[in-house]
This record gives C-alpha cells, sequence and structure tokens, in this order.
C-alpha cells in the first residue's frame, strides 16, 4: 500500500486566529495553489477532511473522495476563531506547559486528537490491499501519523514541518510502514 498524505494549501488568516475545527478560507488564489500540486490520478482510494480547506482539493481534480470526522485538525472549542493573544493567559498557559494532555477550553487535547487519528490510520493499513491511497488533511494530522510511523515522542510532534500543499508518501508493506518522502 502507497499512502500519499498531503495537507490542504494555505489559507487566510491575517489576525492570527487559532483554528482547527473551525471553518478557514483558503488564499483567495488557491486555484494557482492547486494548479502547481503534484498529484497523480491513479488512487484507488481517496479520503478527505470534511473541512472546506481539504475538500476543496478533492473537488478541484475532480476526485471521487469521501470524508471521515477523524481526519479533523485539534478542536480548540471555545478558543476557536479567537486572537491567540485574546486567550486568557489562565486557561492557554496550561496548555502551552503541556500541549499534550491539558484541552484547550471546551476542546480536546492532543492525546484525544491521536486516539481519534489512530483510530482512522489503524483502521486503514490493517485493510492494506496494495492500493494507492490519497489523504486530504491538515498538519496535525499529519504530524500524528508520521509521530505512529516513527515513534518519536508525542512531545516533540512539532519539530516536523509540514508544508501546505505538499504530501507525506508512506509504504504499508506486510505491516512495515516506511516513510519514503517528505513535503514533495
Amino acid at each position: 500500500m502507497e499512502i500519499h498524505v498531503i495537507r490542504h494549501t494555505a489559507i487566510e488568516n491575517p489576525e492570527s486566529l487559532c483554528y482547527g475545527f473551525a471553518e478557514m478560507p483558503l488564499q483567495k488564489d488557491y486555484i494557482e495553489d492547486f494548479k502547481t500540486m503534484d498529484l497523480d490520478q491513479d488512487y484507488d482510494i481517496i479520503i478527505s477532511s470534511p473541512s472546506q480547506r481539504c475538500y476543496r482539493l478533492a473537488e478541484y481534480f475532480t476526485f471521487d473522495y469521501q470524508t471521515d470526522g477523524r481526519l479533523r485538525e485539534m478542536n480548540f472549542g471555545n478558543w476557536e476563531l479567537k486572537k491567540w493573544t485574546d486567550i486568557p493567559e489562565e486557561e492557554i498557559n496550561p496548555w502551552y506547559q503541556d500541549f499534550v494532555s491539558v484541552k484547550a477550553s471546551g476542546g480536546e487535547s492532543l492525546l484525544e486528537m491521536q486516539t481519534r487519528v489512530l483510530s482512522f490510520w489503524n483502521e486503514l493499513i490493517q485493510k492494506d490491499k496494495g492500493e494507492k491511497v490519497l489523504i486530504i488533511t491538515h498538519a496535525g494530522v499529519i504530524r500524528l501519523i508520521l509521530q505512529a510511523v516513527l515513534q518519536f515522542p508525542l512531545e516533540n510532534m512539532f519539530s516536523i514541518q509540514i508544508d501546505y500543499g505538499k504530501k507525506v508518501i508512506i509504504n504499508v508493506n506486510e505491516g512495515i510502514l516506511c516513510v519514503k518522502k517528505m513535503n514533495v
């Protein structure tokens, strides 16, 4: 099985708003971004986050796709669409100190997100029938998939840069997973 995991293209966020589950618009020239992307046309399975910033890519390429809510970005709850600087310090400071297990107010912790994402991931790789799969999702989801494959400490996940509109290619061969390419 060859799995291509791609991050949506850049969004409009001039006010540096906190977002995860919230819908955010793609940059105004997102079609130009789509035109420069290196996507194959022979995927057997295409699965997208239900966020518009993801599935618009599938629609542009006229892919026959399905969505899966487990591929959504982190749920920041009450912080969604607030400026990071407007989130009360008594809420955000504990999260900054332990973003792995502390929940965003009204949202989910990274551990909860990991459980959600890995439930999708493990289900996918257990079905290995040699297909070529495209997953359209978010940076946080991609980092969690890479953490599962490479087994590095969860606290280090932000050490990996996931570029907008770029993909990670992971091979699955008889239960052995290998990161083949990054940010291509």
